[in-house]
């Protein structure tokens, strides 16, 4: 059965895994350099690129060890590698060592839109879907809602005008003086508070499906200003709630007038526990399957990497050597 080595550095993990046509996954193994950041309050792009450049190498091999491979001349059939959207510096680590590896070993390579990577996650789980999807996919940097009519089929209904629900999160962690990153802090801290007493504004009420969280997180720094006595908990409730209800209702809207038969959440954000427990509840109203992906899966990974080049290889064919990192490719310009 073929097989495809998948590397991910499009940000601060760096993954490699090794996947089969079925898109079942063989290893998968991943880096992170996040405590490097975390006193930085954010990723810094310079030392994510270094990160990448000591780490990618025997991440790889492990990957190839793990699938019980020869990591010096392995028995796989193409690479594929993340070429946007990302930190300019460690998509170029990882593109550079596809090629490299692709002329090594005499196989095709192709860059793969790592947004693209993320809708090709439930496939993993689940390689027997039925479409067509809706799928809400959210990170750290993106925001969309977008109807799949199969794999590699797609059109984006909606995205963020401004912030992406993963970047909201961040800047008001560190507002309320919480660790990085924001998501998992604010998460845990809503468990404990009220959402009842702060009530923040949902924008982007209307007709649509585009997002916008830049508002939201005004709102938040305001409120804290003005009201000294609320507690961290009760804003990270409130906060919470009014991301989850922005995300959901738009969910909800699009749901009305696309038929679909399946409901997916992909992306940093699909950890989070209101959005997975209002996810599930939208699919049962409306009658369809939920895909909630699991943890593995939330994070950036290189197995997902791996499946979409599969079907891009397919396609597509492999890509050219003059293909260069694109660190603001859109997943509205994958064809």
């Amino acid at each position: 059965m073929a097989l495809v080595l998948g590397i991910e550095t499009s940000c601060d993990e760096t993954a490699a895994a090794v996947v089969d046509e079925e898109f079942h996954v063989h290893s998968s193994v991943i880096e992170s350099s996040l405590d490097q950041h975390r006193a930085f309050g954010g990723v810094v792009p310079e030392l994510a690129g270094r990160a990448h450049v000591t780490t990618l190498g025997p991440v790889v091999q492990r990957a190839l060890v793990d699938a019980g491979l020869n990591p010096h001349d392995p028995a796989i059939e193409g690479i594929a590698v993340t070429a946007g959207p990302g930190l300019i510096g460690s998509l170029l680590v990882g593109l550079s060592a596809a090629k490299a590896l692709s002329l090594a070993w005499g196989v095709p390579y192709i860059g793969v839109n790592h947004l693209e990577g993320h809708l090709f996650a439930p496939l993993l789980e689940q390689s027997d879907l039925e479409w067509p999807l809706l799928t809400l996919l959210v990170s750290g940097g993106h925001s969309l809602i977008v109807r799949q009519s199969g794999p590699g089929q797609h059109e984006v209904l909606g995205e963020t005008i401004d912030d992406a629900a993963g970047e909201a999160y961040d800047k008001v962690a560190r507002w309320l003086g919480l660790g990085y990153p924001g998501g998992p802090e604010i998460d845990h801290l809503a468990q404990e508070g009220s959402p009842g007493n702060l009530k923040l504004p949902v924008s982007m009420t209307g007709e649509g499906y585009d997002l916008s969280f830049s508002g939201l997180k005004t709102a938040v720094v305001r409120a804290t200003q003005k009201q000294k006595d609320l507690s961290v908990a009760d804003v990270a409730a409130s906060f919470q709630a009014a991301v989850a209800e922005q995300l959901l209702r738009k969910v909800a809207l699009a749901l009305e007038h696309y038929p679909v038969k399946g409901l997916a959440l992909a992306g940093g954000v699909a950890a989070n526990s209101a959005l997975r427990l209002g996810m599930t509840e939208l699919a049962k109203e409306f009658g369809i399957a939920s895909h909630l992906p699991t943890m593995a899966n939330c994070t950036d990974n290189a197995a997902m990497i791996a499946a979409a080049g599969i079907y891009r290889l397919r396609h597509d064919g492999p890509s050219a050597f003059d293909l260069s990192a694109s660190p603001n490719w859109q997943l509205a310009d994958v064809s």
